[in-house]
């Protein structure tokens, strides 16, 4: 358990960003947490980590081993999970937030089956566009669209996503294409309201860094399935998820612009607390959900909503 031991010191020094810190969770010295990472460094014949007075800081090798000992570990506690949980049917309660859209089409549709395998579990969903405190809130998980930032959460991709700019062939064939995302000040321009969090504009890469164009139209909301009507009609163009407009892309009902702009990565993640041990019930419908994104053709298929 040895080395085991060292790669976990490992990880948690680097989430937690000091020895100190991590050994007030493990329950030993700054020095033995210490000694933990001089021992897998010299074992690996690398610096995995910068220390100075002002703290430590992850070296370029540190940080593609610190994501690859964080999967070494989830995969090594699911190992576990997955023989102790089976030994007893799933029970309790467990309640999900979910964006509005996104829940509608394509959390509830899931629940009904889950929960016939576990007729024990209670099942809770929020479904809102407001980012809720999962914490303070009561919340066992949540899905989020993009990005997740907070050290407190552990964020797992169910599905790969991107943000990409659309509309109909008929309003480009009208008001004509944006060829740089700055194009954009000349098109009706469909977005969330102040309160829906778009406020500082679109988000694009260029050059490998991230801008972003501040938009105008005349229409604004903060319900992305109204959003997403309205551009299906032509009256404007959107900001959307590939999740939400892969079967009209498909048929040809949108198009996407800028693409190259787009940025890279605005994935589908299961969010949930920081915590030592992952309830069986958050695991398990990680899981069942995961499972049914991977389904061939399954973006394509009929919206429920």
């Amino acid at each position: 358990m040895g080395r085991y031991t060292d790669i976990s010191s490992f990880v948690l020094i680097a989430e937690k960003g000091s020895f100190a810190a991590a050994a007030l969770i493990e329950q030993v010295t700054p020095v033995v947490m210490g000694r933990r990472l001089t021992a897998l460094e010299k074992r690996l014949g690398v610096q995995l980590m910068h220390r100075s007075t002002r703290g430590l800081v992850l070296t370029e090798l540190g940080e593609r081993y610190l994501e690859q000992c964080q999967q070494l570990i989830q995969d090594f506690d699911n190992a576990d999970a997955s023989i102790t949980a089976r030994r007893r049917s799933l029970s309790g309660h467990l309640v999900v937030s979910a964006p509005a859209s996104f829940g509608r089409q394509h959390v509830a549709p899931h629940a009904l089956s889950f929960r016939t395998r576990y007729p024990s579990l209670a099942l809770s969903f929020n479904f809102t566009d407001s980012v809720v405190d999962l914490v303070r809130e009561g919340y066992d998980m949540a899905i989020r669209i993009g990005e997740v930032t907070d050290p407190n959460y552990v964020a797992v991709r169910l599905f790969p996503n991107r943000r990409v700019v659309c509309g109909t062939p008929a309003y480009f064939d009208s008001h004509g294409v944006p060829r740089v995302p700055e194009d954009l000040v000349r098109h009706n321009c469909l977005a969330f309201n102040l309160q829906g969090g778009q406020h500082r504009g679109w988000t694009f890469v260029r050059d490998g860094k991230p801008f972003a164009v501040r938009v105008r139209g005349d229409l604004a909301c903060n319900d992305g399935e109204l959003l997403y009507q309205w551009v299906q009609q032509g009256l404007g163009i959107g900001w959307r998820s590939t999740w939400e407009i892969q079967r009209e892309l498909k048929r040809g009902e949108l198009v996407t612009v800028l693409d190259e702009y787009a940025l890279p990565a605005y994935d589908i993640q299961a969010v949930y607390p920081q915590q030592r041990y992952l309830p069986a019930k958050v695991r398990y419908f990680i899981d069942d959900l995961r499972n049914h994104y991977h389904e061939p053709a399954y973006w394509e298929g009929q919206r429920t909503s």
